[in-house]
């Protein structure tokens, strides 16, 4: 099965079928998660340690903003050489005695998956921690063939015996406490009892207990890719737990899943990324186990091994200039632990695989946006535009230049109505000065709104969504260029430069007039 790796008139967009676009839009998932005092004080204390963590780690390293400029240029230049670096990969792992797959969206890789599965003749298999997975929505297409797929990073586990939904990249049951989780594991545990408690060691033995079963049955493993080496053929996995290695080595068939965009050109340059990935997750100066493999050695760990290459929107968020910047994505999760808007609403909010600025930029191009009232097309509107993630991404993503870009794209091709009216008036007063003057000289109409408190409470009609979340304050009594021609202004500016004052200080004083 193959794709063509050159450019096509039209790039295909993500599939119905994967988890990257919510039922219900950012501003009412928001509302909803906003109430969740539970909710926002897990996040705010797992965000906030996890951020205090990365922070001490890269502190202690002097050429740190050398490697994130490494990690950009390595990515840049691999979005500009990846139809080569694809083709270079494949017959690295295909001379290794590995097999390639080349699946166009969510529905061609979950097949190819299930179609590989059946032929192992198994119903179970167990998963490693996999954001492509997730968001190809892999176990539900598995399900649906009747095969069961087993999560065994711990977080995920959670997630999945809670009959839930990943709400962080790195930590996917970040929304969840210890409470929670005894409670989640009492339910579906049947080898624990009332005895256990909410300590971490006792619901890690837990887990560690209902799986080690399930790794010595498996014959078959679903994997993700950190990274894939051209040079090589090498993929990776870095992880903190040790499922990953126990699903990597015991089963006789692993199948990955990798996006096209995971390649890097040589092993040296996975040098380069093994500094910046585990500072900006967990906060480590290096993860505690690095897997990797390519194709297959006999006697050694799985004897059939395929992995699929997966396009699913890449292809056509590659054709926006500004938008593939978001392809150097390495899933380290910095943005989210730093942002105000995902500590607050949390991950669920953005109705994505991928939640925080990152999702708020990478969804909406894989998908595209359908229409005005696309969920996905409220994400790059879910950002403060702090410039937070800008300063804590370890490959330079520019979050906040793609946020506005796309927030322009939106409105230039689904241009609200009462807006696009307003905003047309707007350019047309703008466009002209005598209009633009005429406009500015009837500002002071604005006071017959104004409250004692020198604030505008309550808008009429449709702008009261204005002053129902903002204080706005009420307009002076004069423009500024009205107040400038007169006599007043004129006599303290003459004041002024007589007893010599700085530039600065006249200008205060004109402004506190």
């Amino acid at each position: 099965m193959s794709v063509n790796l050159g450019m096509p008139t039209m790039p295909p967009r993500a599939s119905d079928i994967s988890n990257l676009r919510g039922d219900k839009p950012f501003p009412k998932n928001a509302h909803t998660d906003l109430n969740n005092v539970t909710q926002r004080r897990n996040l705010t204390k797992a965000t906030t340690t996890i951020r205090n963590k990365r922070q001490a780690v890269i502190d202690e390293i002097d050429d740190w903003e050398a490697l994130r400029e490494a990690g950009s240029t390595t990515k840049r230049y691999v979005m500009a050489h990846l139809p080569e670096l694809l083709e270079q990969f494949e017959a690295a792992v295909t001379s290794r005695g590995g097999h390639v797959h080349w699946a166009r969206d969510a529905k061609e890789a979950g097949q190819i998956v299930t179609e590989l599965v059946k032929q192992t003749g198994e119903k179970k298999v167990v998963k490693i921690k996999s954001m492509a997975t997730q968001e190809i929505a892999l176990n539900e297409q598995l399900e649906a063939e009747g095969i069961f797929a087993q999560e065994t990073d711990l977080a995920e586990l959670i997630v999945q015996l809670g009959d839930d939904k990943p709400s962080h990249i790195l930590v996917p049951a970040i929304h969840r406490n210890r409470a929670e989780i005894r409670s989640i594991f009492l339910k579906k545990m049947d080898h624990i009892d009332e005895s256990i408690t909410s300590e971490p060691a006792e619901l890690a033995e837990a887990a560690r207990l209902y799986l080690r079963q399930q790794f010595m049955e498996a014959k078959v493993a679903i994997s993700g890719a950190n990274f894939g080496i051209a040079e090589t053929g090498h993929v990776t996995i870095v992880e903190s737990e040790g499922n990953g290695r126990m699903c990597l080595t015991l089963p006789e068939t692993l199948i990955s899943v990798m996006g096209i965009e995971k390649i890097l050109p040589t092993f040296r340059d996975y040098e380069t990324f093994l500094q910046l990935l585990p500072r900006s997750s967990t906060g480590e100066r290096m993860n505690p186990y690095t897997s990797l493999w390519s194709g297959v050695t006999e006697g050694d760990g799985p004897q059939n091994f395929h992995i699929i290459l997966l396009d699913n929107g890449r292809t056509a968020a590659m054709a926006d200039e500004i938008g593939r910047e978001a392809l150097k994505c390495i899933r380290c999760s910095a943005c989210l632990n730093v942002c105000p808007v995902y500590e607050r609403a949390g991950g669920h909010a953005y109705g994505s695989t991928y939640p925080g600025p990152i999702g708020a930029i990478l969804t909406p191009q894989l998908t595209g946006i359908d229409d005005s009232h696309d969920p996905n097309g409220y994400l790059p509107y879910a950002s403060s535009l702090c410039g937070r993630c800008n300063e804590v991404c370890p490959v330079k993503i520019p979050i906040t230049d793609a946020l506005l870009e796309l927030r322009h794209k939106k409105v230039k091709e689904f241009k609200p109505k009462i807006e696009g009216s307003l905003l047309g008036s707007m350019q047309l007063l703008w466009g002209n000065s005598k209009l633009w003057n005429t406009a500015t000289k009837m500002v002071f109409m604005g006071r017959l709104l104004g409250g004692r408190d020198g604030k505008i409470t309550h808008l009429p009609s449709f702008l009261a969504g204005w002053t129902d979340v903002r204080d706005t304050s009420v307009p002076p009594k004069k423009s500024f260029r009205q107040w400038f021609d007169s006599q007043e202004a004129q006599d303290l500016l003459a004041q002024a430069r007589e007893e010599g004052l700085p530039e600065n200080n006249v200008k205060k004083q004109v402004e506190e007039q």
